[in-house]
């Protein structure tokens, strides 16, 4: 059984990319567009890995990994945190909320790809 990802992006091309990436490598895919979106999937799909934007609408993407990790209801994925913001303080805020990973865009699709079955393999 393959590996479930759930894309959370409010970004239209940032999305279809990711979306033909990760299913090339084999996983079953689902989309959140926003945060609260990505709380309901993380329900009704139950992921084992997300990749999450950090600024969205609705729920920012610290929003939805500080749910993530804090209420016992919700499934613990691997959380791969996506930002277009490269700053040190972000990084640190992600880490210190649980995120597995913390990727800043651009970002290669190998290293995403690498990291994505690095995290999945070890879990």
């Amino acid at each position: 059984m393959s590996a479930r990802v759930l894309i959370v992006d409010d970004e239209p091309n940032i999305v279809v990319s990711l979306e033909f990436l990760m299913r090339q490598e084999g996983y079953e895919v689902e989309i959140a567009n926003d945060g609260e979106e990505a709380l309901e999937s993380l329900v009704s799909f139950r992921p084992d890995l997300v990749l999450l934007d950090v600024m969205m609408p609705r729920l920012s993407g610290f929003d939805v990994l500080q749910r993530i990790r804090t209420h016992s209801e919700l499934p613990n994925p691997v959380v791969i945190m996506l930002t277009a913001k490269g700053r040190e303080a972000e990084a640190e805020r992600g880490r210190a909320l649980g995120a597995d990973r913390y990727i800043t865009k651009p970002f290669s699709t190998q290293e995403l790809v690498a990291v994505v079955h690095e995290v999945l393999d070890t879990r």
